[in-house]
């Protein structure tokens, strides 16, 4: 039997590129993880995937797993787009390489160990959960640390 896992996460940055952060909450029961982590120079749309990728490198067995986002970006490509940039080895139709190929290909390898339910909500509507991990990327980014996993755009 598949525990429940939901994980809700949050991605920020403070100028597009510049110093971001991301935020992720996984909840078991009444158990609760925090992820967060910041860094100097990097794109919002990386940490929204970052966000996604910490939260479930961290669950190591299958699980049933609810994500929430308010990023389309990280909806959209994960359950619409990457069958597309697979079939096309990573191409976009203008036939130029995948933004962030490097996190959407770690994300997709994580995707076979659960079975995983995508959700959209709107941000900054008074979610508590989505508003607790937009605080923690937000804080992330302004306090990022001495690492950084740049971006390639």
């Amino acid at each position: 039997m598949y525990k429940d896992i939901n994980i809700f996460t949050d991605g920020s940055c403070i100028s597009n590129p510049g110093p971001g952060g991301y935020a992720a909450i996984l909840q078991y029961y009444q158990y609760e993880k925090i992820f967060s982590q910041g860094f100097f120079y990097t794109t919002n749309n990386r940490m929204e995937l970052m966000a996604a990728i910490i939260a479930l490198e961290s669950v190591k067995e299958s699980c049933n797993i609810s994500i929430s986002t308010d990023s389309k970006y990280l909806k959209n490509g994960i359950t619409k787009w990457i069958i597309n940039w697979q079939h096309s080895k990573w191409l976009c139709s203008n036939k130029k390489p995948v933004k962030n190929i490097d996190l959407w290909k770690r994300l997709n390898k994580i995707l076979v160990y659960h079975n995983i339910n995508w959700f959209w909500i709107k941000g900054h509507n008074g979610h508590l959960y989505n508003e607790k991990c937009d605080k923690l990327a937000r804080y992330a980014a302004e306090h990022p640390k001495y690492y950084d996993i740049g971006y390639n755009n």
